[in-house]
């Protein structure tokens, strides 16, 4: 990835899509490279551009966002592209569905231009961040929509990583993780990866979702 985070933005309401190509074009290092109006549309431009990061809304005619973040970012993606779904409408199962579909971030429109210019970043560098105001609701869907046991990883966790778990379960960024537990950036990514690995874990949401599963953070 270049210096410059390319996002493409879709939204069905123009006022909507030009605030936030104002937003992130006025921030350092962040570039709209295209808009969509509808989730067809997105699908086709996310696939065309190759962007490093994709801002969805949720409602859109033709295709919703999650849809949409399904084709670019769903399980059977080989190549997954980096989805940020943002919507006017905090509901469970939005968030549920968003983040099942392959999206590495959960915003309300009214975040703030702080907020969403964390989500891109972080979703441009492989993390996630989930709106505050969501993060438990959405971690007590998903374990409801569970049958089952959680499943168990493939080689028990050690100590560090269990502590790298429990500060991604808390929203925490890979440098947050970082000066949190005094460990570098490499070091953070490599307890990651094996976190990924042990667990059948996609992203870090995935992570999160298995700790508050399993009793390690409170429901």
């Amino acid at each position: 990835m270049s210096d410059i985070i390319r996002v493409i933005v879709a939204d069905d309401q123009e006022l909507v899509r030009t605030g936030l190509r104002m937003i992130l074009n006025a921030q350092a290092g962040v570039e709209v490279v295209g808009e969509a109006a509808d989730g067809w549309s997105a699908v086709e431009l996310a696939r065309r551009l190759r962007p490093d990061v994709c801002l969805f809304d949720i409602r859109m005619p033709e295709l919703d966002g999650i849809e949409a973040t399904r084709l670019l970012a769903g399980p059977d993606i080989a190549e997954p592209m980096a989805v940020v779904v943002i919507t006017t409408f905090d509901l469970d199962e939005y968030v549920h569905g968003a983040l099942k579909a392959g999206a590495r971030g959960f915003l309300l429109k009214d975040a703030g231009a702080e907020l969403l210019l964390q989500a891109i970043q972080a979703a441009a560098n492989g993390d996630a961040l989930i709106a505050p105001s969501v993060t438990g609701r959405l971690l007590q869907a998903f374990a409801d929509t569970r049958s089952g046991p959680p499943a168990q990883p493939i080689e028990p966790l050690t100590s560090r990583e269990e502590q790298v778990m429990l500060t991604v379960a808390a929203g925490r960024t890979n440098a947050e993780i970082a000066a949190e537990l005094h460990i570098s950036l490499s070091t953070v990514k490599t307890h990651l990866a094996s976190l990924m690995t042990k667990l059948g874990a996609r992203n870090r949401v995935e992570i999160a979702m298995w700790a508050y599963e399993t009793g390690r953070i409170g429901r």
